[in-house]
């Protein structure tokens, strides 16, 4: 850890005392008419001569201590603190029925769609410190769980508590994106996002869900689409939880986003870790530059020298 002055070019007045005496006190000495042994000159001299040499020893040393404080002396500290990025991103969660259903393993243990999506989700919101992360819920309705906001650690407690049938069994999907495009678009910040986790078939929407991020992407709204389950309504059209990935794809293409296709857990990692380089996270940045200031010390020893020259002077 290296010590640095935010102003070194202040040391240039550690002489300045001594200019100025010397500029205000003429040089008028006159020729000694009788010259004297230096021993014999030193007896001679006045008894508080040696301490007035200490008293200009104080000054000088509290005037040198001054001027480095001035100087701004300062080592580097480590910082966890994180910039905003001027990123929003809304996490559009499907809440349907269908995501009970038990076909993702965890830890050789069968475990729901919604608890698959819990386990990363929540995981991929806490650690986008930095970013505006806001949560919309959708069933029959689409609901605002959590508006955009830094504390990423609220949104991810609203995806952790989140429970099927609060809002509907249908899928609106239309209406989930939507709503969070409606909340994106009354924002200011820079660069938008609309995440959307979905496991069915858009059924009770009242437009196309195409049209929706369509018209998110006219306003700046990346939107990225997610997949969930393990069949497709392309090669298994019967099965009644087979996912339309097609039609999630076309909304991912109409929105300028990607469309990830997650059937496993390791897919879901995967497709985090992916999501995380569409959209760097704030917290994979360079740490904030940050400085101990260290100015306090010899300031506080320039005032305790003068003090002490001060109360030598007054005895």
């Amino acid at each position: 850890m290296e010590m640095t002055l935010a102003y070194p070019f202040l040391l240039l007045l550690l002489p300045l005392p001594l200019l100025i005496r010397r500029l205000i006190t003429p040089d008028g000495s006159i020729p000694a008419a009788l010259s004297v042994p230096a021993g014999s000159y030193e007896a001679a001299q006045p008894a508080h001569a040696g301490s007035d040499r200490r008293r200009l020893l104080l000054l000088a040393l509290a005037w040198s201590a001054l001027v480095v404080a001035l100087s701004g002396p300062r080592v580097p500290a480590a910082s966890d603190f994180v910039t905003a990025s001027g990123r929003e991103i809304i996490l559009v969660l499907d809440l349907s029925s269908s995501m009970a259903k038990e076909d993702f393993v965890l830890d050789g243990e069968p475990i729901s769609r919604l608890d698959a999506v819990k386990r990363v989700a929540s995981g991929f919101v806490a650690a986008r410190k930095g970013d505006r992360i806001g949560l919309v819920i959708f069933g029959d309705r689409a609901y605002v769980a959590e508006p955009p906001t830094f504390d990423v650690n609220a949104v991810a407690n609203a995806i952790e508590t989140a429970q099927i049938g609060i809002s509907g069994r249908s899928t609106a999907i239309s209406d989930g994106l939507g709503l969070a495009a409606k909340r994106l678009i009354e924002s200011k910040d820079g660069s938008k996002v609309i995440v959307l986790l979905s496991d069915g078939v858009d059924t009770s929407g009242k437009v196309l869900a195409r049209d929706a991020a369509a018209l998110a992407s006219s306003h700046g709204i990346r939107v990225h689409t997610i997949a969930l389950g393990p069949e497709d309504l392309e090669t298994a059209p019967a099965s009644r939880d087979a996912v339309d990935s097609a039609a999630l794809r076309s909304m991912a293409e109409a929105g300028g986003g990607t469309s990830f296709r997650v059937r496993t857990m390791a897919d879901l990692t995967a497709m985090s870790e992916t999501l995380d380089a569409l959209e760097p996270n704030p917290m994979q940045r360079p740490p904030l530059q940050v400085w101990q200031e260290l100015w306090p010390w010899p300031g506080g020893a320039a005032l305790a020298l003068t003090l002490i020259f001060a109360l030598r002077r007054r005895s």
